[in-house]
């Protein structure tokens, strides 16, 4: 089979795109004929060796994964060859990545495709669509008519989490980058979508929540704390997911006066059971056109080298040059 792998951890030009023999499912592993991929920020850290858990050898690249099930392994009781399954979890804790033409996954990581969705859209909802919703649902509880901050409503988390937020009947708001981002923002159902370049953050999230905002979501590697808190309603949340370098100042007084919490998590450390509830309202969202993953472009496989690229100049130099994922189809 084809795939996209890497041999030593380093720089983006050292994944390789050639020929590797097709895994076999063993245990409760099943193998997935991959119908298409899409890149996060962690593949990129993952491949350049700075996650400090084992690879196998080669590794194949890549977390998340979209297609149909080819044939399943002795103990694998959850799925039959023929059905269409999406996933993430994979190309992490020493397991075997995604960005190939086959892939043996463990069932426990892998959740049906709704009727209607394609393999794009599944694969390109799979990191992000978990991510949101741990920290939406299992750790702010986002709560109908609560409002909610997004810092970057246009990101592949951001614009999950606008999205998410309005299914759940919050109020939300967002700052971005461009005026086109924010009519993005806008047309993803934020009720306010303003240019942070344009506007000043702390007035625009006031106006919008005099009282403050009940869950503030910060998606940058570099939080600003005493924003987060000033904006903070009493009782409100702060979720972090990203920064995992970062030591930032926190005003700790006026966070506890608020009776703040702060909460931060790692998608994949949570449990396959955390993750499998997240994938039950994913998919009825995704079914009822409630949520729909922001892809910048769609290229193939043999491109996985560029698109590493493109992701890390985005992800870590701000490049601005990615509006949403990048899929890849094998």
């Amino acid at each position: 089979m084809k795939a996209a792998f890497i041999e030593t951890t380093g720089p983006p030009e050292n994944i390789v795109y050639g020929d590797l023999a097709t895994p076999e499912p063993t245990g409760s592993q099943v193998l997935v004929k991959v119908g298409a991929v899409s890149v996060n920020p962690v593949d990129t850290y993952t491949r350049a060796g700075m996650m400090g858990f084992p690879l196998p050898e080669p590794f194949v690249v890549g977390c998340d994964l979209a297609g149909t099930i080819e044939s399943a392994g002795p103990d694998a009781t959850r799925f039959q060859p023929g059905d269409r399954v999406w996933g993430s979890n994979q190309g992490v804790l020493g397991r075997q990545g995604t960005f190939s033409e086959y892939a043996a996954v463990d069932e426990e990581w892998l959740y049906p495709i709704p009727d209607g969705v394609g393999d794009e859209d599944a694969t390109a909802i799979a990191l992000v669509g978990i991510t949101a919703h741990l920290g939406l649902v299992q750790r702010a509880h986002l709560n109908p008519g609560e409002s909610i901050f997004v810092v970057g409503g246009t990101g592949g988390v951001g614009s999950t989490v606008v999205q998410m937020a309005k299914a759940i009947g919050a109020r939300v708001a967002c700052c971005n980058g461009s005026d086109e981002k924010c009519r993005v923002a806008s047309d993803l159902g934020a009720d306010l979508a303003f240019n942070y370049h344009a506007e000043d953050i702390s007035t625009q999230v006031k106006e919008f929540a005099p009282e403050g905002v009940d869950v503030f979501w910060e998606t940058r590697r570099e939080p600003d704390f005493e924003l987060a808190v000033d904006l903070l309603a009493d009782r409100g949340r702060i979720v972090v997911m990203a920064g995992r370098d970062a030591v930032a100042p926190f005003p700790v007084g006026p966070f506890y006066f608020k009776q703040g919490a702060m909460v931060g998590f790692v998608m994949f450390r949570c449990t396959p059971e955390e993750q499998r509830k997240c994938s039950e309202d994913i998919n009825r969202w995704l079914a009822a056109g409630k949520l729909k993953p922001r892809i910048d472009r769609v290229l193939p496989l043999s491109e996985t080298a560029a698109a590493h690229r493109l992701q890390e100049e985005n992800t870590i130099e701000g490049a601005g040059t990615l509006a949403g994922k990048i899929v890849l189809r094998p």
